[in-house]
């Protein structure tokens, strides 16, 4: 990708994947900052001063994200980009261990060796950006950080709105034939939820059919079967104390759903279709996680067993229902009975 034009450090177009850029001074951003540490309604936090002064190529443009707090869908949100290997690591939020991608306002950022801007007063300091991490404390703590506020720094975003799409392909975020995929995905998915009304049988024989056909091509089985175990009754647990550096490999789809109630959950974790195409597949532990902050709470959850983050394993929303190639790339969280061990050797 080209680099976005620039006047005295400043973007004059919207950045794109592969833009190489510079994370301005602590002062300069604190400049942009409203009196809560936001700008736009979108958090800065403490956790992303460790980057000022770093010079990071752009992910993709998070011209649009998913709401993971309302479940509305896809939300609108210009003037954004996801950086390359910046993640939170949720040092001022409790020791939150989600490692959520974060966002980054183009007005903190600036072209590579462009001088620094004078900042003006802001009504936002250090402190304002550190205090913005918790809004209540009794009986216990209530965080706020980007995951949680992105309400408040998004707009609905339709899913029919045929110009997010193009976004996405012009700016670099996904191909062509990553756009062509998709919407076969779509036609294909939306037919087989509507087929129901043939017959109790006719949604099992288009699943047959779509992974015969998957199958031959080489792809993805169709990625949204229920689990085997029904509602209510308990599901299996196989803790392995995996470690960070371990090698893993994911089982394969048919054995995961064997872990799974109706609802596509293990001891309440729930299986998303965009793993399915990580069965099968060997990856190295990048963290493991024993608590998240619930983005729509705010507070504190422990997780009932510990469960694993693999490197190179996130979202990539190509089959998310109306918020498709959403770009936030959110790792996915594995239980450990989702996974084996890997002898390095072989």
């Amino acid at each position: 990708m080209f680099q976005s034009k620039t006047h005295n450090g400043e973007f004059t177009g919207p950045l794109s994947a592969g833009d190489l850029v510079e994370v301005r001074s602590k002062e300069e951003i604190l400049a942009t900052l409203d009196g809560q540490a936001r700008l736009d309604g979108l958090p800065f936090m403490p956790e992303m001063f460790a980057f000022c002064g770093r010079q990071l190529r752009v992910w993709k443009r998070a011209h649009k994200t998913c709401d993971t707090v309302n479940k509305t869908g896809g939300r609108s949100i210009p003037g954004t980009v996801h950086l390359e290997e910046s993640f939170c690591d949720g040092a001022a939020h409790g020791g939150c261990e989600a490692a959520c991608l974060i966002f980054w306002k183009e007005a903190w950022l600036k072209k590579i060796g462009a001088p620094k801007r004078l900042p003006e007063a802001g009504q936002c300091d250090e402190g304002a950006v550190n205090a913005a991490t918790v809004k209540a404390r009794d009986p216990e703590p209530v965080y706020s950080c980007q995951a949680t506020a992105l309400p408040e720094a998004t707009t609905l975003l339709k899913w029919w709105d045929v110009r997010q799409y193009l976004e996405d392909w012009t700016s670099g975020n996904v191909s062509l034939w990553e756009l062509v995929k998709g919407a076969s995905y779509v036609a294909s998915y939306s037919f087989i939820r509507k087929s129901w009304r043939l017959g109790r049988k006719t949604p099992d024989r288009l699943i047959k059919l779509y992974d015969k056909f998957q199958e031959l091509r080489g792809g993805v089985p169709f990625p949204r079967k229920p689990g085997t175990i029904p509602a209510g009754q308990r599901t299996p647990s196989r803790p392995l104390g995996l470690k960070p550096g371990e090698l893993v490999r994911i089982r394969t789809h048919k054995e995961i759903l064997d872990t799974l109630d109706a609802n596509n959950k293990n001891r309440g974790m729930y299986f998303d279709a965009e793993e399915v195409p990580y069965c099968g597949q060997t990856f190295r532990v990048r963290s493991t996680v024993s608590k998240i902050i619930d983005e729509r709470t705010g507070k504190m959850r422990p997780f009932k067993e510990q469960s694993v983050i693999l490197d190179g394993v996130y979202c990539k929303g190509t089959y998310s229902d109306k918020r498709m190639f959403c770009p936030r790339a959110i790792y996915s969280f594995w239980r450990e009975n989702w996974v084996e061990r890997v002898d390095a050797d072989s």
